[in-house]
């Protein structure tokens, strides 16, 4: 039998990414394609860079979608910071902690770890002991916005201590970018890479990425190459720089460029705070129906992401099959627990175009639906109801 189109459901998308993505966005990868040396589009180019830079709350001149999800964002990061035989204190407080120490492994480096409990923030007190005890250390990484729990860390204060000993500040931002505040200039951070499928409403493949000038420094005085051909940010650059001439790097995946131009124009339009505004509006909706039913959540309130929600699994609850049920029933899709939490909790997302009322009373009657006598019925909807019928 010969192969014919994919046509993929329309599902509604709570799970930790991609989220829904935007008619918009979607609308503008159906653009014709030209060639991404193209003037118009080298254009459009540096305004991804202007707009990203409005996004990150940044001036860096090292600001760029790197062509690759945010798992190369994160690589390139590493790879251009990260020498053989260099020390990175890298806390862990969920999965993407652990990928952190991996990379620093794979660059030679040394990893020098600071735990906390999955779904906790990360102590402060713990990064400056072991500051205080390794002088030595040159990179301070952390993840602002932990996608595995749905905690947040106080990433203003964590920069400031890289600083005080002179390390520079690396950011996991995949989940934060566009959905909580996030200041890179006036907190002090060096490298920060993100993800266009999360609360930036795009489809996944392109990682945004900013370097300080002190980072930027360290990249282009480095005694050893760059791991990474690809990622390797002295020549990435030419292709990226600020001029109109631009040398050769590699092929843009252009209309994934137009989406994620698309996505930051709707940012820039509803506004940067607005769109805080509006993740933690869409989080106290969903808390209000969630806590009605019953259940609750892993991470304390005042860590708590809003826009990734790591919901307890009740008693005597089949996890996957309560997922699965959404998703064939409802077409649905919540994200499951990882690591030490596989199996304890559902993560509902709430990022982006995903993070308004449609998609959270469909999701809080879903629930009902499914969980039957294992949560409070007929209730939930109308708590979020009412909350949404507040102020932002």
């Amino acid at each position: 039998m010969p192969i014919s189109s994919f046509q993929p459901p329309v599902r509604t998308l709570m799970g930790p990414g991609p989220s829904d993505v935007h008619p918009r966005i979607l609308s503008a990868l159906a653009r014709p394609t030209i060639g991404h040396l193209d003037p118009t589009f080298v254009g459009m180019m540096d305004e991804v860079k202007t707009l990203l830079q409005y996004a990150f709350q940044t001036q860096n001149a090292l600001t760029i979608p790197v062509s690759a999800p945010g798992s190369a964002g994160m690589e390139a990061c590493f790879a251009n910071l990260v020498e053989p035989g260099d020390s990175v204190i890298v806390c862990q407080n969920g999965v993407f902690g652990g990928r952190m120490k991996e990379n620093v492994e794979r660059m030679g480096g040394i990893a020098i770890m600071v735990q906390d409990d999955w779904g906790q923030a990360v102590d402060p007190n713990k990064v400056e002991a072991a500051l205080k005890a390794h002088p030595e250390a040159k990179i301070l990484a952390f993840v602002h916005a932990e996608t595995s729990t749905g905690a947040r860390s106080d990433a203003k204060t964590l920069c400031a201590l890289a600083h005080q000993y002179d390390c520079l500040a690396l950011v996991d931002a995949v989940t934060s970018l566009g959905g909580i505040e996030l200041r890179v200039d006036d907190w002090g951070i060096d490298a920060i890479y993100s993800g266009s499928q999360k609360c930036l409403s795009c489809t996944p493949g392109i990682s945004p990425v900013s370097f300080s000038e002190r980072a930027t420094e360290v990249i282009k005085n480095r005694k050893s190459p760059v791991q990474s051909w690809f990622l390797d940010m002295n020549l990435v650059m030419g292709y990226w720089g600020g001029d109109s001439k631009r040398a050769y790097h590699h092929t843009a995946p252009v209309n994934a460029m137009y989406a994620l131009h698309e996505a930051l124009v709707m940012l820039q339009d509803e506004g940067l705070e607005n769109a805080w505004r509006r993740h933690a509006k869409q989080h106290r909706a969903l808390r209000a129906g969630i806590e009605a039913m019953g259940l609750g959540f892993v991470v304390p309130e005042a860590n708590r992401l809003p826009q990734l929600n790591s919901v307890t699994i009740p008693e005597g609850v089949d996890d996957a099959a309560v997922r699965a049920q959404l998703l064939n029933d409802f077409n649905l899709e919540i994200g499951a627990g990882l690591g030490v939490l596989a199996g304890k909790v559902w993560r509902i997302g709430l990022m982006g175009h995903a993070a308004r009322a449609e998609n959270i009373l469909l999701c809080l009657s879903a629930l009902e639906a499914v969980l039957g006598d294992h949560v409070t019925q007929g209730v939930a909807v109308a708590a979020a109801q009412s909350e949404l019928t507040g102020k932002i």
